[in-house]
């Protein structure tokens, strides 16, 4: 090696180093937030995070615990899981990419956008779909009732393998209820406004909602392999099984209950929790929605903060003082990202009563962070 290339070696060592090594020192302090939040609540079962943080040159992602109450078998990084309503988003990003390709527009009525027996039944129930827009299906503020309730979950738990079609759930929104008030004016969080988004998908591609998402938000080429639409989509060959996933109400398995209950656009997606991490930071970088000025009304209020923190598909909070964009699912997974260290952390805690330790875990993490900006000053 001659004088010139020992120099530049040294050069990037100098550079290099302190900052592989602030990010060996932040991936060990994540390890130990969560070994010990979990050896505090090892009734979770199981935990699988994963933080993307490319500021701070880090991707990582962690599981401690078993998969499974029964198997007693470590719970591996590689394993997906069902993210439930965390498939909101991605079904958001999919119709605001039909926006970004002039398809539609946030303020169009869905009068004819929808399918003709989900027109026919919300008609017949007293429903004046020529007010009702994809803006207010994306934030929940249609008014139109919802078909969960705590009936459906009774139903589901006397007959776990029902197989639930979605003109189904939709049949039982217009029997559970009539119209909650003018759309725009409220808010009720309700899965069949994204029943109805997939159908607008359907539409728009002339392919099935779950091809189509898979299509619009490029899972291929953004590296979302292991993320499919449970028993809709091919999963690929190669991947892990899922874990398996707990509700003690009712004591519930998540292998042992049909998904279609939760599958066609309210839920419905199983991924690993680095995909669905990666997913957030793609799409707030610009790299899913390249419009800016679409990608912003996803996180716009759509109503007074003090009446919903409900965007388009997820929600806008504060979080640990800092501004954050947040969901959350039925079975335990919570994903959230921070603009401010362009930070992505998503986790899942197997035992869906446990839930309540990842708000704790994200807490720390963020401290760590904010410790570690803090040392650099």
């Amino acid at each position: 090696m001659n004088s010139m290339s020992k120099f530049k070696y040294a050069f990037l060592l100098f550079f290099i180093l302190p900052i592989f090594g602030v990010a060996q020192s932040l991936e060990s302090q994540f390890q130990n937030i969560v070994d010990s939040v979990f050896e505090e609540n090892d009734s979770a079962l199981g935990i699988l995070i994963h933080i993307e943080a490319p500021d701070l040159e880090t991707s990582w992602t962690a599981a401690v615990g078993e998969n499974s109450k029964t198997e007693g078998t470590p719970l591996r990084i590689s394993q997906p899981v069902l993210i439930a309503s965390n498939t909101k988003t991605y079904v958001s990003a999919a119709i605001l990419r039909l926006v970004e390709m002039k398809k539609i527009t946030l303020d169009q009525s869905i009068e004819t956008l929808i399918h003709k027996n989900s027109r026919h039944l919300l008609n017949t129930d007293g429903y004046n779909l020529s007010r009702i827009t994809v803006k207010h299906l994306l934030s929940h503020t249609s008014g139109i009732a919802d078909y969960v309730n705590d009936d459906y979950f009774e139903y589901i738990n006397a007959h776990p393998n029902y197989l639930w079609k979605r003109s189904e759930q939709i049949q039982r929104t217009v029997e559970v209820g009539e119209p909650l008030y003018k759309p725009g004016t409220g808010y009720t969080y309700a899965d069949v406004n994204f029943l109805l988004l997939t159908e607008i998908i359907e539409q728009h591609t002339d392919v099935p909602f779950y091809q189509a998402i898979a299509e619009l938000l490029d899972f291929e080429s953004n590296g979302l392999y292991r993320t499919w639409f449970k028993d809709l989509d091919m999963q690929k060959s190669d991947t892990e099984p899922l874990a398996h996933q707990y509700y003690d109400k009712y004591n519930w398995d998540s292998y042992k209950l049909n998904p279609s209950w939760d599958l066609y656009g309210g839920g419905g997606l199983a991924s690993t929790v680095k995909e669905l991490g990666q997913f957030f930071n793609l799409l707030f970088n610009g790299e899913i929605i390249k419009n800016k000025a679409v990608l912003k009304e996803m996180y716009t209020y759509v109503l007074p903060v003090e009446t919903s923190r409900y965007c388009l598909g997820l929600m806008k909070i504060s979080f640990h003082g800092k501004d954050a964009y947040y969901h959350g699912g039925f079975w335990g997974t919570d994903v959230m990202y921070i603009p401010e260290y362009n930070l992505t952390i998503a986790l899942v805690t197997l035992q869906k009563d446990k839930r309540m330790i990842n708000s704790k875990i994200c807490e720390l993490i963020v401290q760590a962070i904010e410790s570690n900006s803090k040392t650099k000053q």
